[in-house]
């Protein structure tokens, strides 16, 4: 089991980029990073929730695979494959990993 530790907003330009099917991927933009640690103290990581509440290692989202985080800087635009949080979808999971 793991604890948030610390949550930190996430600087514009950053991304979660998911894969929904083999020639499939979608990137959302990350709203905040977690700082998570073991409850035993013996180890840490970082994960970023995207706008649409999903976050790496999450239980519940089978429809995508996490691919990796991407920084664009915010003049160079979003890239190509961005969307914007889903109708309807966005808050409807909690923003942060359960502990």
């Amino acid at each position: 089991m793991k604890r948030i530790v610390e949550i930190v907003p996430a600087r514009p330009g950053w991304y979660a980029r998911w894969r929904l099917g083999p020639d499939a991927t979608r990137c959302y933009p990350v709203t905040l990073w977690a700082l998570l640690e073991e409850n035993d103290g013996g180890g840490r990581e970082v994960v970023g929730v995207d706008c649409v509440g999903q976050w790496p290692g999450e239980d519940d989202d089978a429809d995508a695979n996490f691919v990796r985080y991407l920084f664009q800087t915010p003049d160079s635009g979003v890239p190509e494959d961005a969307e914007p949080a889903p109708a309807g979808r966005a808050g409807s999971r909690p923003a942060v990993p359960a502990a």
